[in-house]
């Protein structure tokens, strides 16, 4: 089973799959944890993925063209590899 996990901190995500029970799983060949980092897929030269919300308020929301990017490449890596 493979599971992709997109972060903006994949440094934090990593160490913490090779513990314990997912360090097995993924010995045992039962799964594969593949870690991308979400700032591959913006578009812009300081790879921003943060926006401002709308309608005021504090805090930030998240772009959804690098998330929906990085969802399309990564169904398409997975159909090749299952031709």
């Amino acid at each position: 089973m493979r599971f992709d996990i997109v972060t903006l901190f994949p440094e934090i995500i990593g160490p913490s799959l090779n513990q314990s029970i997912l360090k097995n799983a993924q010995s045992s060949g039962f799964i594969n944890v593949l870690v991308h980092q979400l700032r591959d897929w913006a578009k812009d030269k300081h790879k921003t993925v943060d926006d401002y919300p709308f309608g005021g308020g504090p805090g930030m929301v998240m772009k959804p063209e690098p998330i929906f990017d990085a969802v399309e490449d990564i169904q398409k890596l997975i159909k090749l590899k299952h031709m």
